[in-house]
């Protein structure tokens, strides 16, 4: 049942990230001047279609040229949009169509003329060079924008904290859920000696007069090996009793800090007030590092994993396979990520849905920005270099590279898809 729950949030989620991306394309084109003949809600073949009243745009002139010249505007305003019939669907229209289509995995912006040489008013191809780079990276910058609100409102209502120093701004900062269970206390170590006992509920750290709130296991570690060798405070929950418990960490060359294995029960959420996007716009930043950082591991691992199958040395052409496997298990294409990411955190709650939802929405920025021709960012290359080289960008030339590069994708999506489905079984 959490597989099949799991799939359906996961499709809405990609879809709608998607679409968010797509309508980033829709307003920086009609912004700059570049006519939009079609804007979709999946991909075809299309269920409803509805296309913009002619009467309404007419309307929408008049009274604006009505407001200009400071005279009263009280035509009845018509239906902005009407359905588009299906005898229709293979006609031009002059008007903007809005689809919903039947394959949810997406969306689309159908901009007039997309190819570079195509010179036709209202074309993408006569837009100015500045202006065709604010049409291909408004997507990007829609997603980046997405996670930066989905991240906002975690920090306000309870953000989960995955990656290693996730930022926060500890003076404006309450930690709720998380609960640290001490599940056994080694013999002779600074936890055994202060009197630390089994089941105790370690609730915060205090240093020097600053008290940390404890909701994970990570942020205690933390601060013990940041303290090894001082005295520190911690507030421990004992049979329903709160009470301070001072202990002399270990130093440097001890073998523990504390000495407890510990046990985390319910997640800690870490909720922030004023500072909320402050918290938001950091950790989209913190977010795109590390998605830059995992992709060049990756990218990294598969291409000495292949130079080492080439190693006369069998020690290094395993080396290799490992390289190449550790690659293979650090991405993730549309099966691996409905078939088991969503499910995976349908029983975690909403609050890491809506986190794994602004790192996709990160993900699709930072892939989309990638000089690949087939992507926003390669689009954007090849229209430079060309500018640069001072020659044009037939449209024979630009469809050929883009074809060319969407394929070596569509052969990646694959193989990853294949990997996606080995793991899911």
């Amino acid at each position: 049942m959490n597989i099949v729950l799991g799939v359906i949030i996961g499709l809405i989620v990609l879809m709608s990230l998607v679409v968010a991306h797509e309508f980033g394309h829709f307003i920086a084109a009609r912004r700059n001047g570049v006519w939009v003949e079609e804007f979709g809600i999946g991909f075809p073949p299309r269920a409803k279609a509805w296309v913009k009243n002619p009467e309404y745009t007419k309307w929408q002139k008049e009274k604006k040229a009505a407001k200009k010249a400071g005279k009263k505007f009280d035509k009845k305003r018509p239906k902005k949009w009407l359905p588009f019939p299906k005898g229709e669907w293979g006609k031009k229209q002059k008007e903007l169509i809005f689809s919903i289509n039947f394959l949810p995995i997406g969306g689309f912006c159908a901009m007039k003329g997309e190819s570079d040489s195509d010179k036709r008013p209202e074309s993408f191809g006569q837009a100015s060079f500045w202006q065709k780079t604010k049409i291909l990276f408004a997507g990007v910058a829609m997603n980046w924008l997405v996670a930066f609100i989905l991240l906002t409102i975690l920090a306000f209502t309870g953000m989960p904290h995955f990656i290693e120093n996730q930022f926060q701004i500890d003076s404006d900062v309450s930690v709720s859920s998380g609960k640290i269970i001490v599940a056994k206390v080694l013999d002779d170590s600074p936890a055994s000696r202060a009197g630390l006992k089994e089941n105790d509920q370690i609730k915060s750290i205090t240093v020097n007069g600053k008290t940390t709130e404890v909701g994970d296991t990570s942020t205690l570690i933390s601060e013990n090996e940041a303290h090894r060798g001082e005295t520190v405070e911690y507030g421990v929950e004992r049979d329903g009793k709160t009470e301070n418990i001072k202990v002399e960490l270990g130093g440097k060359d001890a073998t523990y800090a504390l000495g407890i294995s510990m046990q985390q029960k319910d997640q800690a959420l870490y909720r922030s007030t004023w500072s909320a996007p402050i918290v938001g716009a950091a950790t989209t930043i913190q977010l795109t590092g590390e998605t830059y950082k995992g992709l060049g591991t990756a990218v990294y691992n598969l291409f000495s994993g292949i130079f080492k199958q080439f190693s006369p040395d069998e020690t290094t052409r395993e080396e290799g396979k490992t390289a190449i496997g550790a690659a293979g298990d650090s991405v993730s294409g549309p099966v691996g990520i409905l078939g088991v990411l969503f499910p995976a955190f349908v029983d975690t709650g909403f609050s890491n849905i809506l986190f794994l939802a602004a790192l996709i929405s990160v993900s699709l920025a930072c892939m989309n920005v990638l000089p690949i021709p087939a992507l926003d960012g390669g689009r954007f290359l090849l229209i430079a270099i060309f500018r640069l080289r001072k020659k044009e960008l037939t449209k024979e030339i630009e469809e050929k590279i883009v074809a060319r590069a969407f394929t070596v994708l569509l052969i990646l999506i694959a193989l990853i898809t294949v990997l996606d489905v080995i793991r899911l079984f």
